[in-house]
């Protein structure tokens, strides 16, 4: 791992490893808080997110104080080094949840995409980065999907467009900060994960007590139960790996490929919406614009995950620049 880290490309292997291991975390946890959240109803996922934040601040200082991870002790300048990735996370949290409630499962999978587009420019503005021809054309692909697809949607609400779209700049800034403060010097992977999380389970804490929220859980009558409380444990110690998961799929690959893992995550989630839930209204339209989305995502992570690496002096002929005026 030091000599990935030392490196200017890392393998194919571990881009492709860490991507995978991203989409997986991502899958179990969205299956563990569906359980946690619906199944026993559970009336307070800000305390869920909570005992998530808290994992990973226990888990990574006790790694830190065993000398598993290293990562620089806490000082003013973590705070500078750090910003804005807290108050990004809170943003993408909120806004998130209020789309949830306002789109069906699969309208929300597909607006989700046009957090790639912007992903894309912001990468090119604030990580100055450069795509090749194909990996632009397969954004394109998943955003004209996208708009195929919301066009044709019968159940159209403005309130739930308007989340889901600040919920796409908040997820696409959060994955390009996240990229950009690994490269921090005394921070890194773990440091990243460690502050962010310690930072934002104080203001978390204190609106789930102002909210009421915190009353709800601690009142909650299965924390007696065997099942339930493992489910919750299981919550909290997954938030931690998709935490990390995600940090570590930035780490090896670029910000545009973790944000285009996570909505290929949603294919088997999106496509089983349309059969179960209730909550989708069918058009072939939107069938069809849900395909292209779906089918840009994957030409997307062939091309990036099948190629080899080129060498430096050779790649900018093959590039599409993309100008952006400061």
């Amino acid at each position: 791992l030091r000599a990935c880290e030392e490196g200017v490309e890392h393998s194919g292997r571990l881009k492709f490893f860490s991507a995978l291991f991203y989409a997986a975390s991502s899958f179990v946890i969205t299956v563990v808080n569906k359980t946690v959240l619906t199944s026993f109803s559970f009336p307070s996922f800000l305390c869920l997110g909570i005992g998530q934040m808290f994992t990973t601040v226990v888990v990574l200082y006790a790694a830190k104080m065993i000398k598993t991870v290293q990562f620089q002790d806490f000082d003013r300048s973590i705070l500078l080094k750090i910003f804005p990735l807290p108050l990004l996370y809170v943003g993408n949290h909120i806004t998130g949840l209020a789309s949830t409630k306002k789109l069906s499962l699969p309208m929300f999978t597909v607006l989700r995409k046009f957090t790639i587009l912007m992903t894309m420019v912001l990468e090119v503005y604030i990580l100055r980065k450069r795509f090749p021809k194909r990996l632009v054309y397969s954004v394109m692909a998943i955003v004209l999907g996208a708009m195929v697809a919301a066009c044709s949607d019968l159940a159209f609400d403005v309130q739930g467009y308007t989340f889901i779209l600040l919920n796409d700049a908040f997820t696409a800034a959060s994955n390009v900060y996240t990229k950009k403060n690994l490269g921090t010097e005394g921070l890194g992977k773990y440091g990243v994960l460690f502050y962010n999380a310690l930072i934002i389970i104080v203001p978390t804490a204190l609106a789930s007590a102002f909210t009421g929220d915190l009353h709800k859980a601690v009142e909650f009558a299965d924390w007696v139960k065997a099942p339930f409380v493992f489910s919750f444990l299981m919550s909290c110690f997954m938030g931690f790996v998709l935490m990390y998961s995600i940090v570590l799929c930035s780490y090896y690959n670029s910000a545009l490929t973790t944000t285009i893992v996570g909505a290929l995550k949603n294919v088997a989630v999106a496509y089983i919406g349309i059969f179960v839930g209730g909550d989708y209204l069918f058009s072939w339209l939107n069938f069809i614009g849900l395909s292209i989305c779906m089918s840009g995502g994957l030409a997307y992570s062939f091309f990036t995950f099948s190629a080899k690496t080129p060498p430096h002096n050779t790649e900018a002929g093959h590039e599409l620049k993309i100008h952006i005026p400061d």
